[in-house]
C-alpha cells in the first residue's frame, strides 16, 4: 500500500468513527480487513484482544496498533493521531459555541440520523466477528456468559476478562497439544528498543506535568487538570461509560470544573461527533480551564485545558501499544499463551452484542425502566417512547447493508439525509 493511499485509509476511518467503541471498531474492521484486506482476520482478532486488556479507548488504540503492524510507528502516530483528530476539533468547536451561544440544537439535527445507523454497522459487525471467533461450544459458552455477566448483572469489563482468559488458558492446557501448526510470527524484539520506547513516550507524558508544575505551581488549573487526567488514563478499564462515570463524580463534585446537566451536553458533543467516546474529557478539561482561567484570557484557558486534556489522556496509549506490540505480535506463533486472547475475543462478542443493544435502547427509546433486585440490575425499554422516526432509519440502514450490500458511506450518508429530514 502506498503512502497516500494508508493516509487516506485512516482518514476514511477517523470521519466515519461514530457510535462508541463497537461501532469504531466495526468501522475499521470495514475498512482494514474486509474492504482493503490488509490486515487478516486472525492478526485483527489477536490486537482487539489485547487493546481490550488495556486501560483506555480500545478503538484508538486498535487502529494505533494496527498502523504499527502496517508501517511501524510511524504508521502507529499517523493511525492514532487521525483518529483523535476530528474529534478533537469538532469537540473543541462546539465548546466555543457552547460558552459564547449555549445553542447546538444544529448539532442534534445533523446527527440525528447517525445513531440509529451505527446499530446497523455494529450489528453488522457482531454477525462477522462472532462467526470467525465463536469456532466452538466452549466460545458460545463464554460469549453468551459474558453478555449476561455485564448486561443483567453489571459486572466490570475487567473482571469479565479476566475470568474469559483464566478459562482459556484451562482450555487451551488441555487442547494445546492438537492442531499446533500456526506460522510463528516473525517479529523480532529488542530489550534495549523497548526500554528507548518506554522512557521516550514516558517522557512524553510526564515532562508537560513536571513543566506546568515548575511554571504555574501545583495549585494552578493547567497542573490540576494535567494531573487528574494523567491518573484517570490509568484506571479506565470497563469502557467509556465506567470511567466516565469516575470522571463526572470528580470533575463536577470535588474540583467544580462544570455542572452536573454541562456533563451531560459534553457526552452528547462526544456521541454525536468522531473519534473516541472518551474525548468529552476534551470538554471537560475545556469547561475546568474556562472557568478558572489562572488570571488568563478565558478562551486562551480554555484551548491549552482542552490541548492538555487531549495529551495526558491519549499519550499513554501509544505508551502501551509502541511498548508492548512487538512481544503481543511475538505471541501470535505460541498457541497455549494465545488460547487465553482466543478466550477474551470470545467475550468481546459478548461485550458487542450488550453494547449493541444499549446502544438500541439509547437510539430508539426515549423512556427506561430499571430493575434492581438482589443481583440483578439491568434496564429494559418502554415500548410506548419508541421513537418511529429514528426505528425506520434503523430499518433503511438494515436494508442497505443486508440488503443491497451497500457500502458504509453510502449506509452514513443516507442515514444523515434521513436524520435531518425527520428531526
Amino acid at each position: 500500500m502506498l503512502f497516500k493511499d494508508f493516509i487516506s485509509l485512516w482518514i476514511k476511518v477517523a470521519a466515519n468513527s461514530f457510535g462508541g467503541p463497537a461501532g469504531q471498531i466495526a468501522v475499521i474492521h470495514e475498512l482494514v480487513v474486509d474492504k482493503e484486506k490488509i490486515i487478516s482476520e486472525e492478526r485483527f482478532l489477536h490486537a482487539l484482544n489485547f487493546c481490550m486488556l488495556l486501560p483506555g479507548p480500545e478503538a484508538q488504540q486498535l487502529a494505533t496498533y494496527l498502523g504499527w503492524v502496517m508501517r511501524g510507528w510511524r504508521g502507529g502516530l499517523i493511525a492514532g493521531g487521525l483518529f483523535i483528530l476530528p474529534g478533537f476539533l469538532s469537540i473543541l468547536t462546539l465548546s466555543y459555541i457552547y460558552v459564547l451561544y449555549k445553542d447546538l440544537s444544529f448539532v442534534q439535527a445533523l446527527f440525528y440520523g447517525i445513531k440509529p445507523a451505527i446499530i446497523a454497522i455494529v450489528f453488522g459487525a457482531l454477525i462477522k466477528i462472532s462467526s470467525r471467533a465463536l469456532t466452538s461450544s466452549f466460545y458460545y459458552f463464554i460469549a453468551l456468559s459474558s453478555f449476561a455477566a455485564i448486561f443483567f448483572f453489571s459486572a466490570s469489563f475487567p473482571l469479565i476478562v479476566l475470568v474469559s482468559a483464566l478459562l482459556g488458558l484451562v482450555h487451551g492446557f488441555f487442547m494445546v497439544k492438537e492442531n499446533n501448526n500456526e506460522e510463528p510470527s516473525e517479529e523480532s524484539i529488542s530489550i534495549l528498543g523497548t526500554f528507548k520506547t518506554f522512557f521516550i513516550w514516558l517522557s512524553l507524558w510526564l515532562l508537560p506535568l513536571a513543566t506546568l508544575f515548575f511554571a504555574w505551581g501545583k495549585s494552578s488549573s493547567f497542573f490540576q487538570i494535567s494531573l487528574f487526567f494523567s491518573k484517570m488514563s490509568l484506571v479506565t478499564f470497563g469502557g467509556a461509560y465506567a470511567a466516565l462515570s469516575y470522571v463526572a463524580q470528580q470533575a463536577v463534585d470535588i474540583y467544580g470544573w462544570l455542572a452536573g446537566s454541562e456533563m451531560l451536553d459534553g457526552l452528547a458533543f462526544a456521541e454525536s461527533t468522531p473519534g473516541p467516546l472518551i474525548q468529552v474529557v476534551q470538554f471537560v478539561g475545556f469547561m475546568g480551564a474556562y472557568r478558572f482561567p489562572d488570571g488568563m484570557n478565558p478562551y486562551l484557558s480554555a484551548f491549552i485545558g482542552s490541548v492538555l486534556t487531549t495529551w495526558m489522556t491519549f499519550i499513554p496509549c501509544f505508551l502501551f501499544i509502541f511498548t508492548l506490540a512487538p512481544y503481543v505480535e511475538f505471541l501470535r506463533g505460541k498457541k497455549f499463551l494465545t488460547m487465553s486472547l482466543k478466550a477474551i475475543t470470545a467475550s468481546v462478542v459478548g461485550v458487542i452484542l450488550n453494547l449493541s443493544i444499549w446502544f438500541a435502547i439509547e437510539s430508539l427509546f426515549a423512556e427506561t425502566q430499571e430493575i434492581q433486585h438482589s443481583f440483578l440490575d439491568f434496564s429494559y425499554p418502554l415500548i410506548r417512547s419508541i421513537d418511529f422516526y429514528a426505528l425506520s432509519i434503523c430499518l433503511s440502514a438494515l436494508y442497505l447493508q443486508f440488503y443491497l450490500k451497500k457500502g458504509l458511506f453510502t449506509i452514513i450518508g443516507v442515514s444523515v439525509l434521513l436524520g435531518l429530514i425527520f428531526h
